[in-house]
């Protein structure tokens, strides 16, 4: 019993030390929660269609289900479909597998459910997303040109870059445990891009709303459903209570 034990402990040691090797590099930002917001809600699907929907597919998610988010048929058809003539398809990318393999080691994932799949002990999935979106640099030593503070070695080259420009991440140089490390300190903006770095964080941000809906299309009304139903289950409690009490009265 003893030996197993100290295998276990063993083991979650060992888990533990992986976890932490491959954990994130820097602290999660905490993304805007837009998901109320039809205009942010527009932005971020007009750059997902633009920006994402090239290489990555929404397999689970239909071009006509935009019209939650007050986008008209008509609207969708005009501005939003590139990859297909239906208002009813879902939204698949156009990039051969093969291709796809050969560029960047796979087909890269459907993205439909990425705002809920993506959560971890730094916070939400659209935390990650957000910071993700924001933390590209150059990093000639990849073949993409491109490496990524929240996700190193990234295989995904920065989509948006014409958008926030090229940076370059700067550290400091900090002792800890007898060591020296790099802590990061901030970024050098090294070619700007057609947006300010406010623009841009907001752009992501309506993005990043968008996949959070996109994920859960009912999320909202689920909210205001539960809202009523926790006022309907305090009021019907008030009334049993009050009929209890009338009920037991003569009783006592």
């Amino acid at each position: 019993m003893k030996k197993i034990l100290i295998s276990l402990l063993v083991s979650l040691g060992c888990l533990s030390g992986v976890w932490a090797a491959g954990g994130d590099t820097i602290a999660w930002d905490k993304a805007p929660n837009k998901t109320n917001d039809l205009g942010a809600l527009q932005n971020g699907a007009k750059l997902f269609v633009n920006y994402c929907l090239n290489c990555h597919s929404a397999a689970y998610m239909r071009y006509n289900r935009l019209t939650d988010i007050g986008l008209t048929e008509q609207q969708i058809k005009d501005n939003l479909l590139f990859t297909t003539d239906k208002v009813g398809e879902t939204m698949k990318a156009n990039i051969d597998a093969r291709q796809a393999k050969d560029w960047f080691g796979g087909l890269p994932p459907d993205l439909t459910l990425v705002a809920r799949s993506r959560s971890g002990s730094g916070g939400t999935g659209a935390d990650y997303l957000y910071t993700y979106l924001r933390t590209y640099y150059r990093d000639d030593t990849k073949a993409t040109g491109w490496n990524n503070l929240a996700y190193p070695n990234v295989g995904m080259p920065h989509a948006l870059w014409e958008l926030q420009g090229e940076r370059r991440p700067v550290f400091d140089v900090a002792q800890q445990h007898g060591h020296e490390v790099q802590v990061f300190k901030g970024w050098e903006q090294v070619k700007p891009g057609t947006m300010t770095p406010l623009q841009y964080d907001q752009a992501v941000g309506d993005l990043v709303s968008y996949l959070q809906w996109m994920a859960e299309p009912g999320q909202n009304s689920r909210v205001r459903i539960g809202v009523w139903v926790l006022i309907f289950l305090l009021g019907f409690m008030v009334i049993a209570w009050r009929l209890n009490a009338s009920y037991w009265k003569d009783i006592k």
